[in-house]
């Protein structure tokens, strides 16, 4: 099963609390994480996402996207990152989620959330899918 693992601040924090600077220990200790987390074997991909960069935020209304405010209006909305892994159960993901370090201020919160996979769909779901999408449903569904 697949899970991303999502790092946001915590919202009760006051914003203007200083934020801390950069900490090479504390950047190795993330680093040597995802280097465990790659040699069992778990860790499908892993990002942070850059607040300072642009961004977009796009909605919806009667039926068309339009662009909107942010990506993040807030501090509190940001996402710092994200981890994506394969593992068998959510409480393994759990225990991945359990053992990330932290202290850069926007992983305060690790949010643990089960991705869609082919065994969690109807046939006939599956089949509109081959149909509308053959080339992508064969690789998308192929390693999990």
């Amino acid at each position: 099963m697949r899970f991303i693992i999502t790092a946001q601040p915590n919202p009760e924090k006051d914003p203007s609390e200083p934020q801390p600077g950069f900490d090479e220990a504390l950047f190795k200790a993330y680093m040597r994480f995802n280097e465990e987390m790659h040699q069992a074997g778990v860790l499908v991909a892993s990002e942070g996402l850059n607040p300072a960069a642009p961004g977009a935020r796009i909605a919806v209304a009667k039926g068309k996207r339009y662009v909107v405010d942010g990506p993040f209006a807030e501090s509190k909305e940001l996402v710092g990152g994200f981890y994506l892994i394969d593992v068998p159960s959510l409480e393994e993901a759990i225990k991945w989620a359990l053992r990330a370090p932290s202290g850069f201020g926007a992983d305060d919160i690790l949010e643990v959330r089960q991705l869609t996979g082919a065994g969690d769909l109807p046939p006939e779901i599956l089949q509109l899918i081959n149909e509308a999408a053959p080339n992508w449903s064969a690789s998308a569904w192929q390693s999990r």
